[in-house]
């Protein structure tokens, strides 16, 4: 038993799926948990733990501001695509004459009713609008041999 230091047992209670975390870590290095346990509670307690975590944190923090932009982005050409939409429908849809808009504001309720039930379709189908128009575009750009 030369060169090898007596290590002290201690018992700890953990959270059982912290525990189903840890065997199934140990399990998928084919290491044991306890040797686990252990150099996670060193890294825990070492000297450079706190920068560690501080750049762990940063890099957590980076990855949400880039969602974030990304979000603002799909936002505002969102917003732009609507207000093009109403400002083409509102220049090139003529007025009704009296009698018409009267028969149109009747059916109102039904025709809104409509559209939210065709919304949450879309909405519940799968892939929203962007996405398909970004495919588009890509599909356009490799037809043109990536010209653009």
């Amino acid at each position: 038993m030369a060169g090898r230091t007596k290590k002290a047992q201690i018992s700890v209670y953990l959270e059982p799926d912290v525990l189903d975390l840890l065997a199934h870590y140990a399990a998928q290095r084919d290491q044991s948990m306890s040797l686990i346990a252990q150099a996670a509670i060193a890294s825990f307690l070492s000297p450079d733990s706190a920068e560690r975590q501080e750049a762990a944190l940063a890099r957590r923090l980076g990855q949400i501001d880039r969602r974030l932009a990304r979000l603002e982005r799909d936002l505002g050409i969102s917003t732009e695509a609507f207000a093009t939409f109403i400002r083409f429908w509102l220049a090139t849809t003529p007025a009704l004459p009296e009698p018409a808009a009267q028969a149109a504001r009747a059916k109102v309720s039904e025709r809104y009713t409509a559209y939210t039930r065709a919304l949450g379709r879309r909405l519940a189908k799968g892939p929203p609008l962007r996405r398909e128009i970004e495919e588009d575009l890509a599909g356009t750009e490799n037809d043109r041999g990536g010209r653009s």
